[in-house]
C-alpha cells in the first residue's frame, strides 16, 4: 500500500516556522490502529487523515471530506493547524475547484475558505470561565514558577487551563519559560486539565501589532509544547475578545518556531482563524 504524505508548516509563510502537520489524503479508510501507528511514525504534533464522504468524489471535485487528527499517542477532538494544512494540500496540490471545503470532524463541520495567500477556518468558540487560582496552584507553580499571575480561566469542554501572566511581565518572561512536561502532567490532580495555555497582553502599538501572546503545553496528549495551536485560540480568542473589547485580533504564539494567527470572533458564537502555510515535504509512505 502506498499512502501520499505531505508535511506542511501552518500559521507561517516561512519554512521551518509555524506548526508542522503531516497530511495524508486517502482514497479508502484505514483502521484506527494503522492511523495511530502512522501518526507515531511521523512523530509530529498531529497527523491528519482526509477521506472521501461520497465514493464518486475525488480530491479535486469534492467539497466535503472526513477529517481525523492523531498525535503520536492518541486521537484528538479538534486541531487547527492540521485543518489549515489539510485544506492547503487539497487546494494547492489536488487543485480543488471549490471555493469552500467542509471537513466533517469530531468537532462538527469545519469550513475552510481561501483568502489571498492564506486560508480562513470557521471554528467553534470555546469560552472559558474564571477559576480560583488556589485550586490549580500546583500546576500554576510548575508552569510559571514565581511569576505574577493575573487570572486563571478554564475551558471545561476542551480541558484547556488558561493562565494569564500579569501585565507587568515582559514578553521575555513568557518566551523564556522552561516547563517540565512530566512535572506539568503529574501536577494536575483534578482531572480537569488536558492542556495549559500561558498568555499575556500583547503590544498592539508596536508593529505588526499583536493583541496577545501565548504558549501551549499538552503533555497529556504526548505534546510537551505545541508550536502554534489553532484549538487553543478558540479559547484565547473568546477570552481576549472580552478583555480587549475587540472582535478582530492578531495573535502570536511565541514558541521556538513561532506563528501568527488572525482571529475574528463572530456574533454567531464561532471564530474565524486565518493563517498561511508552507509545504516542506511531499512523498509516499510505503506499507
Amino acid at each position: 500500500m502506498e499512502i501520499p504524505v505531505f508535511t506542511v508548516d501552518a500559521f507561517t509563510n516561512l519554512p521551518f516556522k509555524g506548526n508542522p502537520a503531516a497530511i495524508c489524503p486517502l482514497m479508502h479508510e484505514l483502521s484506527d490502529d494503522l492511523y495511530q501507528k502512522i501518526a507515531a511514525e511521523m512523530n509530529l504534533s498531529e497527523t491528519a487523515f482526509i477521506t472521501r464522504i461520497n465514493p464518486s468524489d475525488n480530491f479535486t471535485t469534492g467539497s466535503r471530506f472526513h477529517l481525523r487528527w492523531f498525535t503520536p499517542t492518541n486521537e484528538v477532538n479538534l486541531c487547527g493547524h492540521a485543518t489549515l494544512a489539510s485544506a492547503a494540500v487539497l487546494f494547492q496540490y489536488n487543485k480543488n475547484v471549490n471555493p469552500i471545503l467542509v471537513f466533517e470532524t469530531r468537532s462538527g463541520d469545519l469550513a475552510v475558505t481561501q483568502k489571498g495567500e492564506g486560508y480562513i477556518m470557521d471554528f467553534p468558540l470555546n469560552a472559558p470561565t474564571p477559576e480560583d487560582p488556589n485550586e490549580f496552584r500546583d500546576i500554576i507553580k510548575v508552569a510559571v514558577g514565581n511569576h505574577a499571575v493575573q487570572e486563571v480561566y478554564l475551558s471545561s469542554n476542551t480541558k484547556k487551563l488558561l493562565i494569564r501572566l500579569a501585565d507587568s511581565c515582559d514578553r521575555s518572561v513568557l518566551t523564556s519559560l522552561k516547563i517540565d512536561p512530566v512535572a506539568l502532567q503529574s501536577s494536575d490532580k483534578s482531572g480537569k486539565v488536558g492542556g495549559v495555555i500561558v498568555t499575556m497582553k500583547g503590544s498592539p502599538d508596536c508593529q505588526p501589532g499583536y493583541d496577545f501572546y501565548s504558549r501551549f503545553f499538552a503533555p497529556w496528549n504526548g505534546i510537551p509544547e505545541d508550536p502554534v495551536t489553532g484549538s487553543a485560540h478558540t479559547v484565547l480568542g473568546s477570552y481576549w475578545s472580552k478583555k480587549l473589547g475587540k472582535k478582530k485580533m492578531l495573535a502570536y504564539q511565541c514558541s521556538r518556531r513561532g506563528g501568527e494567527l488572525e482571529l475574528e470572533v463572530r456574533d454567531d458564537g464561532r471564530i474565524n482563524i486565518a493563517g498561511q502555510t508552507v509545504t516542506v515535504l511531499q512523498g509516499t509512505m510505503k506499507l
